[in-house]
């Protein structure tokens, strides 16, 4: 006998099991150390079954949940987990995306001698040790980006393995900040872990079970029947990101999106092999921005899960910038090259749906590190922060100002805060107008951002859409590149999109973030309101 899923327990277990991860989120956010993870909110939290589907997700990180299902069945394969153990693992050829993200699972056995469900939160670590502080570096070897930690047991049967631990803090700048934040990563998925167990005890682990294969059943009927509205064909588009820092050649990302009824074919093949530098992207990253840009095409109310890409089929080339192997860098393939990837997704949509697609956004994080040694703490610093742009204008809907957008979700780090924390202040922090691209509906403006420091300090910054500007869409015109500019004894140098340089005491770095593309054309505006 067939058993009918009831549309109201459809619903509740969509919210109950979406809150839980919202609640491991709250628990990590509440109990972090790190400016990083408690204000910008750097971190996401998830739920998965027994296989490592995903079943439910917080509103969180984009590139961090697309992306984490590879890390849990990572867990899942290679390390036996019992009642009260966690797995820690950061390595972005076993699905994570670059170091400083670091991935614990835990499993859920709810009474069973197998797991059941799993409960994941990935968090980026403002340090996580590498050739630069922050561990964001122009970097030519995952070597040199930070410690590498393959899945292995962080916690056994609920204590924390001080051997690992002391093994990564050894390794890092800042081990108190990291100790800390691995504390809060324990106790959010603690949290969820206690939450599942009390769904269990009030539906029954059986409901459970089946109301998390039909939440992941419905996604998937609903992204079949949105991608049956696209029209069938082919459709294509090419981006190029600034360079790969190490070099001045331009990296081509390239798709083709091949739509036949209720499915769709995301093709990568002619994107550029993968590139000394570390903006080459594993192929977690690329399945996470197909994942984000499938899901913006469904309804609000639908949840993410693993369904949503069962109609989806992507292809790479495998030694691509999309499908980097070990052990190529790619600190910068997690923040700039999944934004590109978005935008070059989008760009091909544009072409098949166009009043649903909106115009280029400022297409890069803005990803600045700047460490040293805090004289007033008598300690060493590492200090990590992405800054908002312009969003691309989309039909009837100019583009928002000064945000984060696609595959980012932090919030910033409030001034007060970074100069509570770190050895600088912010002399400028405002909206830097007129840089959203000229159309019908103008794109967003970039921000301007100044921070001044007060001792000797190493800066990187990896950016992009300094040379490539964001696109505009049927008629819009691009959005203004973006500058980085460091001040010294009161002279601005330009610098490239992507730099280490050493700040002197008094020195003053400038982010001048890229506006969003417009959407339509001027002229047809002028007519319309001449009607």
């Amino acid at each position: 006998m067939t058993v009918k899923a009831s549309p109201i327990l459809l619903e509740v277990f969509k919210n109950r099991f979406s809150s839980i991860a919202e609640e491991m989120g709250s628990t990590l956010n509440r109990t972090s150390f790190s400016p990083n993870i408690k204000e910008r909110r750097d971190y996401s939290c998830a739920i998965f079954d027994s296989a490592g589907n995903m079943v439910a997700q917080a509103a969180h990180i984009p590139v961090h949940l697309g992306s984490m299902p590879l890390s849990v069945l990572a867990a899942i394969e290679e390390v036996e987990m019992e009642e009260g153990d966690m797995v820690i693992l950061n390595d972005p050829f076993r699905g994570g995306t670059h170091l400083p993200d670091v991935t614990i699972v835990a499993p859920v056995f709810l009474g069973r001698e197998k797991p059941l469900f799993y409960v994941a939160n990935r968090a980026h670590h403002s340090d996580i040790g590498g050739m630069t502080p922050g561990s964001m570096p122009l970097s030519t070897s995952l070597f040199q980006e930070g410690v590498i930690i393959p899945p292995m047991k962080f916690v056994r049967k609920g204590e924390i393995d001080r051997n690992v631990l002391s093994l990564i803090l050894a390794n890092v700048r800042t081990p108190d900040e990291r100790e800390g934040d691995f504390a809060a990563q324990l106790m959010a998925n603690r949290t969820g872990i206690r939450r599942l167990e009390e769904l269990a005890e009030r539906y029954g682990v059986e409901t459970l079970l089946f109301y998390s294969k039909e939440l992941q059943d419905y996604s998937e009927r609903v992204a079949r029947e949105r991608i049956s509205r696209i029209p069938d064909g082919v459709y294509e588009f090419e981006d190029y990101m600034d360079d790969d820092g190490i070099t001045d050649d331009p990296v081509r990302i390239r798709v083709k999106i091949t739509v036949s009824g209720d499915e769709m074919t995301v093709d990568f093949t002619g994107s550029s092999p993968q590139v000394q530098g570390s903006v080459n992207s594993v192929y977690a990253i690329t399945l996470s921005a197909v994942l984000y840009v499938v899901r913006t095409l469904l309804p609000d109310d639908v949840p993410t899960n693993a369904g949503i890409l069962r109609s989806v089929r992507v292809l790479t080339e495998k030694g691509s910038v999309v499908d980097a192997t070990f052990p190529a860098a790619v600190a910068g393939g997690n923040v700039e090259t999944s934004q590109r990837i978005v935008d070059v997704l989008l760009g091909a949509l544009s072409r098949a749906v166009p009043d649903r697609i909106p115009a280029a956004s400022q297409g890069t994080m803005n990803n600045v590190t700047i460490g040293g040694w805090d004289e007033r703490k008598g300690e060493p610093f590492a200090y990590y922060e992405t800054i908002g742009g312009g969003m691309g204008a989309g039909e009837g809907v100019p583009g928002a100002s000064a945000v984060h957008s696609h595959m980012t979700n932090t919030l910033n780090t409030p001034v007060e805060a970074l100069e509570y924390s770190y050895p600088f202040i912010v002399t400028r922090y405002a909206v830097r107008r007129n840089t959203g691209g000229k159309g019908k509906y103008p794109g967003g403006d970039g921000i301007i951002r100044e921070i001044k420091v007060f001792c000797d300090a190493d800066v990187t910054v990896l950016s992009e859409r300094r040379r490539f500007r964001p696109y505009g869409l049927f008629g819009g015109e691009a959005g203004a590149p973006g500058k980085n500019i460091i001040i010294r004894n009161g002279k601005a140098s330009e610098m490239g999109s992507k730099f280490t340089a050493r700040l002197n005491r008094g020195d003053v770095l400038r982010i001048e973030t890229p506006g969003g593309g417009g959407f339509g054309s001027l002229k047809n505006k002028g007519k319309e309101e001449e009607r």
